[in-house]
């Protein structure tokens, strides 16, 4: 089956930090732009995250400065350093991939994992 397997999720304290992972299965990343979403309770499927192939990356603007995307090609893993975790990035959070570049909506990306929880404590 071609998706991708999320991990890393915790519950942690505000102020924190965490690193997901995101490992495809199936599949190589090569070509692949991927992107990291996540959806909290009662609110819709967000964006957080997302870095092509050539490395360009792009950030919403309400993680920007605490969150950093990046890809290891060789271990076919794409990762989300957290930190300066809030009580408002609780959610379950998502990696999937789309073709060549990061632009479209999360309908356009497909391989969707099953996701990680990550839940930040006040």
């Amino acid at each position: 089956q071609l998706q991708f397997v999320e991990s890393g999720g915790s519950l942690v304290q505000s102020g924190g930090s965490l690193r997901l992972s995101c490992a495809a299965s199936g599949f190589t990343l090569a070509g692949n732009a991927v992107g990291w979403f996540r959806r909290a309770p009662g609110k819709e499927r967000e964006r957080v995250a997302c870095v092509t192939f050539t490395g360009s990356r792009n950030y919403a603007d309400s993680v920007k400065g605490r969150f950093t995307i990046s890809r290891d090609t060789a271990r076919n893993t794409v990762y989300l350093q957290m930190n300066s975790l809030k009580p408002g990035d609780t959610a379950i959070y998502f990696c999937a991939r789309r073709r060549s570049s990061c632009s479209g909506s999360s309908t356009d990306f497909g391989s969707w994992g099953q996701g990680t929880q990550v839940t930040v404590s006040s």
